[in-house]
């Protein structure tokens, strides 16, 4: 298969590259750079069917492919929040200009949708089945809205158009190539551990999460991709929910120094999040295999590494 994965250079899309290159995919790795890295593939200029295009998805493009992985979007609050209405035209315009391709060039097409569909849910664990109770005014709504939208767009071009869709909807990811920075709860929890600054915790703590290995994650994309029993949307993650404040309890038992220091929650900062994965079970066969204290172990040596390289 000659494959897009667009956002193909941030932290899940370079797992995705990776692993498609692996099985003896072409494959077009298409990122603006925005959160993107090309430290996240430079290992990837190895393999002779890999292409790198620094490209925005909200403008056009044009290229004859089999497959679409549509994963270009900054994915957490700290980068997507910076620049809302950009935030918005990627979700929008991005997911169009990705979509008209695959109609195009007659491509499956997967869109890379988020549990942040949901909102703060009023249903738990959440199904696919559950509409949601999102703020379509407050600070995350660029995203969650943004999201919505794109999957209403994939719909409408199925259903229209007749492309070849697929939609997942992606809880909790942690692993390699994850920004130092980028404001996400495992990220922040291991940096300010390695670094012997304080853990912020936000709200009392008690807020739950679903945490999915990123290689477990990837799997889920590719089975998805090629099935052809469901169009989705289905949720992948790992249903082991956790309290926010049992995950810094974790880390800093493993890196051995660490204080909590708790802080407001943020508007809008869902308190309960955990995936019915029912449906992938049923129709991909499949489920995380990836246990927190491995998954923790791979992620805190890859951090540790990043900051002595920042060092140097």
């Amino acid at each position: 298969m000659r494959t897009l994965v667009t956002g193909g250079a941030g932290f899940i899309g370079s797992h995705l590259c990776k692993t498609l290159l692996e099985q003896g995919h072409e494959v077009i790795c298409l990122d603006n750079l925005f959160t993107g890295s090309k430290k996240n593939i430079l290992k990837l200029f190895d393999y002779s069917l890999f292409e790198f295009i620094r490209h925005d998805i909200t403008e056009p493009i044009l290229l004859e492919v089999d497959q679409i992985y549509h994963l270009a979007c900054p994915a957490s609050p700290i980068h997507y929040q910076m620049n809302p209405v950009k935030t918005v035209k990627t979700n929008v315009m991005g997911t169009i200009n990705a979509l008209g391709l695959a109609k195009r060039v007659k491509a499956r097409f997967l869109l890379a949708s988020t549990s942040e569909v949901y909102g703060d849910p009023k249903e738990h664990p959440q199904k696919e089945t559950y509409w949601g109770h999102v703020n379509p005014i407050g600070i995350r709504s660029c995203y969650d809205e943004g999201k919505r939208m794109a999957e209403t767009l994939t719909m409408d071009y199925h259903r229209q158009n007749k492309v070849d869709t697929r939609i997942v909807r992606i809880f909790n990811t942690y692993g390699p190539n994850m920004n130092p920075y980028d404001g996400r709860v495992v990220s922040n929890f291991i940096v300010q551990a390695l670094k012997g600054e304080d853990i912020t915790l936000y709200g009392d703590g008690q807020q739950t999460r679903s945490f999915c290995f990123v290689s477990d994650l990837v799997n889920g994309l590719i089975s998805m991709m090629n099935q052809s029993k469901h169009i989705g949307p289905i949720n992948l993650g790992n249903p082991d929910e956790r309290t926010v404040a049992n995950l810094a309890e974790l880390i800093i038992a493993k890196i051995g120094q660490g204080r909590v220091v708790k802080k407001p929650l943020p508007q809008d900062d869902p308190t309960q999040r955990k995936p019915d994965i029912s449906l992938a079970k049923q129709v991909l066969d499949w489920e995380p295999k990836m246990g927190i204290d491995e998954g923790l172990n791979q992620t805190i040596r890859y951090f540790r590494a990043a900051l002595e390289h920042l060092k140097s």
